[in-house]
């Protein structure tokens, strides 16, 4: 089922999303949620969607970059911004860490701030780790 993405101004968007303990990933609800969530994403369409963006408090993301959305992408922009394909993730109770804090800066959109643009400053490198 596609959810409705809510928008910039929603307090879910600023509230710190709750983990989730083993049990309720497990969960015939949350499993729904996750297949929701790609499919929203995948209908926005976008790249990657958090769960707050859909109105659910809790630390779960999905990510996708497939390749037929870099076939609309300029091979130079695909270059300078490293972007490769990225298979279908799950990620449940993320944490980030910057292992190379290099600015790297282009245009990016969000589905949650739904038809704007803007120059984001991100690390060039992070790793994702997930925990219980």
């Amino acid at each position: 089922m596609i959810l409705p993405i809510v928008q910039a101004g929603d307090p879910v968007l600023r509230a710190p999303a709750r983990p989730l303990s083993l049990d309720e990933i497990r969960s015939t609800a949350i499993q729904q949620l996750i297949a929701d969530m790609r499919e929203t994403m995948r209908a926005a369409p976008g790249v990657g969607l958090a769960a707050p963006q859909v109105g659910v408090g809790l630390r779960i993301a999905v990510i996708e970059d497939p390749p037929d959305y870099h076939e609309q992408i300029p091979d130079d922009l695909l270059a300078a911004q490293g972007r490769t394909p990225v298979e279908r993730y799950v990620l449940i109770n993320p944490e980030l860490a910057i292992v190379d804090d290099t600015p790297a800066e282009w245009f990016e959109g969000c589905l949650s701030v739904d038809g704007y643009r803007a120059v984001v400053p991100r690390a060039s490198g992070v790793h994702v780790r997930t925990k219980r």
